[in-house]
């Protein structure tokens, strides 16, 4: 028998950035990562994905769509203008159609997430970390940001 997919929304503050995140992953087994990049520990980022699943980033305003690069330049970093909050990340598109949800915009914050995994990817090289990014990641829904 197999899990059924379930329906997780996210958002910025305001409520200008949404994201739409499926798995049938149970919240308790989550691969729940604290990155150690200067961006995600002043966001106080918690990221999760599921390669199995979709991630979708919608707005309300595209002038309100914040689109952060920093590092390899191969990530948009997605935060509202208005709010400042980081949702979530998605792929250069040219390198692939993936995504991560920042688990601290979601609506609400289910019960049960795991403790998450300190990470440090700085010293992967580019080709490397789009590899795992592709395979972890999760795969993003047409449409998105």
């Amino acid at each position: 028998m197999h899990a059924a997919f379930i329906e997780y929304r996210a958002s910025c503050h305001c409520g200008a950035l949404e994201a739409r995140y499926v798995t049938a992953v149970p919240v308790a087994a989550w691969s729940v990562r604290a990155c150690q990049c200067e961006f995600c520990r002043a966001h106080g980022a918690l990221t999760t994905s599921d390669p199995a699943g979709t991630l979708a980033f919608t707005a309300r305003d595209m002038h309100l769509v914040q689109r952060y690069k920093f590092g390899s330049r191969m990530t948009d970093f997605l935060l509202c203008h208005n709010c400042g909050v980081y949702v979530g990340a998605r792929m250069d598109p040219s390198r692939g159609e993936f995504g991560v949800l920042n688990t601290r915009a979601l609506r609400p914050i289910p019960v049960g997430l795991p403790e998450p995994a300190l990470m440090n990817y700085g010293d992967e090289p580019a080709e490397l970390r789009h590899e795992r990014r592709e395979a972890r990641w999760t795969p993003l829904a047409m449409p998105t940001l």
